[in-house]
Order: structure tokens, then C-alpha cells, then sequence
């Protein structure tokens, strides 16, 4: 990502941010910190799907 020369430091990272937020990134990093068996796996994704239904 670059950032313009009129642009701050604050505004480049929170632009930054709102992208890795809209592709999953944080999601990712998250999940990916610790195993996670496949069956709880299974199991957070179920959950995920059920709120977001509601």
C-alpha cells in the first residue's frame, strides 16, 4: 500500500486497517494463533452461520 505525501501517518493506518478488516485478515490471524481441531472448527463455523442468520 502506499501512502500520498499529503496524506498522515494516522489516517495511512487506519486506511490500512479498514482494508485488512474488509478482506479477513484479522479473522484470519486470529484463528490461525492457536490449532484448532477440526470438529470445534466445524462447530465455531456452525455458530457463525446460526448469528448471523438471526
Amino acid at each position: 500500500m502506499q501512502v500520498k505525501v499529503d496524506k498522515d501517518l494516522d489516517s495511512a493506518l487506519k486506511l490500512l486497517k479498514k482494508k485488512l478488516v474488509k478482506e479477513g485478515i484479522f479473522k484470519e490471524i486470529k484463528a490461525r494463533k492457536h490449532y484448532e481441531k477440526p470438529s470445534v472448527k466445524k462447530k465455531r463455523k456452525s455458530n457463525e452461520a446460526k448469528r448471523q442468520k438471526n
